[in-house]
Formats: C-alpha cells, structure tokens, sequence
C-alpha cells in the first residue's frame, strides 16, 4: 500500500506534466518558426493569433462547441445502445455470427463523406444524420472489441462455471462481462474519439452549426487563424473525452486489467 502511494507522484508526474511539457515546445517552437520564416497568416497562424482570433469570438465558439459536442454524445450513446447486444449475439452463437459479420463489414466499407448527403435525403436536413453518421464512424469498432473480449474468457472459467451449473445469463453477468470490462472500455476510448471525427464529417455536409460548420465558414473567408481555433478545439474535446472515458473506467472496475497495466509502468 506505501509503495503503491509513493508511485502515484511519479504516475501522475508522468501522465500530465511530461505531456504537458511536450505540447508546450511545441507551441513555442512553432510560434517561433511561423513569426522566423514570416509565414503568411492564411498559411499558417501562429499560435498567439489564432489564441488571440479565437478569443475575440469566444462565446460563439462555445455555442458551435456544445452543438457538436451534443452530437458527439448522442452519437455514442447509440453506438453503445446497439453494439452491446449485438456484440452479445455474436458470440452467443457461430451462426449468427457469420451472418452479421459481413454486415458490419459492409457498413464499415462504405465512405460516410459519401453516405452523409443520402442521410439528409432520406432523414431531412436535421441533426439526425449527424447523429447517424457519428454512430456509423464509431460503432464497429465497439462491436468488435466487446466481442473479442466476451470470446476472450479462458475456457477454464467457462468449465467452472458450467461445473457450479450456471445459467447463460450468470455466466454472461460473472464471468464473460467482468472478463470483457478492458476490452469493452477498449473500445468505449476507440468509439469516443471516432464520435468527435464522425460529427465533423457530418457537420462538413449538413450543418448550421457546430465546429466542422465553423470550420467551413471560416476557410471559406480565409478566417484561416478561426478555423485552426475550432480543430483545437475539436482535439481538446477528443482528449477531454478520452481521458473521461479512463477515469470512469479506473474508478468503476479499478481491478480492470487495462488500468493495472497502465499503472504499473
């Protein structure tokens, strides 16, 4: 218990202020470069303006943020909705499997760029097809990896559980699920960031609103410095978003296999 207290310094050291450092430099070092090589500013901004273009608009950057965000989420939400149970009946038998894995594999295939003007067509010029779109970019990922994780319990738990005579619903609830929970949150960090990309894809075809929207507009003026302001946006929201989706997994499975790995280099 003393040891492990005596890592979490070191831990957190490792995970906040080297990255943290790491993207500093970089700021630095690309405001130095851009203002060293007078790169014109519909080129490439420097930092301090685009910090500076973005702060002159702030409280509409915030209404563009939410609505993605809003996207993002709900996005998610169905994608979690419907890859769980269909994770479940692909394990649950060969057969059916085999007849929705080439399924997934279609939907995967197709360009949502492509797929995202049909989507308005067919479902009006709304926010579902963003909503749409984002489940279709990030639910295949999730399907495969809580599948992988369900078919990834050693077979001598399965015999123990059959041995105690356990029913498909408790070998599913106490054994598959926990055995799963590092593959499925996998998948959640996978599905989220994919959500972020998926509902600026959607916002690129049919949007009045949010950053892809934003971003669009702003090249269209040459806002150029307003437009490199959303996609950071759009990375912080990514990051923000991934790193949620850690913490609830260490705080609600904290014996979760991915988490004593990550903690115990």
């Amino acid at each position: 218990m003393v040891e492990a207290k005596r890592r979490r310094p070191s831990a957190l050291k490792r995970e906040v202020a080297i990255p943290a450092i790491a993207v500093l430099v970089l700021v630095v070092l690309w405001e130095v470069l851009v203002r060293a090589f007078k790169v014109p500013e519909f080129l490439l901004p420097a930092p301090s303006v685009i910090a500076e273009e973005s702060w002159k608009v702030a409280g509409n950057m915030g209404v563009h943020s939410v609505a993605t965000l809003r996207t993002v989420l709900l996005g998610f939400a169905l994608s979690v909705a419907i890859s769980l149970p269909m994770a479940l009946a692909i394990t649950s038998s060969p057969a059916v499997g085999n007849a929705i894995y080439p399924l997934l594999v279609l939907t995967q295939s197709i360009p949502k760029v492509a797929l995202a003007p049909l989507l308005v067509v067919i479902l009006g010029a709304n926010e579902l097809p963003r909503v749409v779109v984002t489940f279709l970019v990030a639910f295949f990922p999730l399907v495969i990896s809580i599948s992988t994780g369900l078919l990834a319990v050693p077979p001598e738990l399965l015999e123990l559980g059959r041995a105690c005579k356990a029913s498909w619903r408790q070998e599913l609830v106490r054994i598959r699920l926990p055995y799963a929970v590092p593959f499925i949150f996998s998948g959640f960090k996978v599905a989220i960031t994919l959500c972020v990309v998926g509902a600026v894809v959607a916002e690129f075809v049919n949007a009045d609103v949010g950053l892809g929207y934003l971003i669009v507009t702003s090249t269209a003026f040459f806002k150029v410095p307003l437009a490199f302001g959303a996609v950071i946006m759009l990375s912080l929201m990514g990051i923000v978003l991934f790193q949620l989706a850690v913490m609830l997994e260490r705080w609600l499975f904290p014996w979760s296999a991915a988490g004593n790995v990550r903690d115990a280099h």
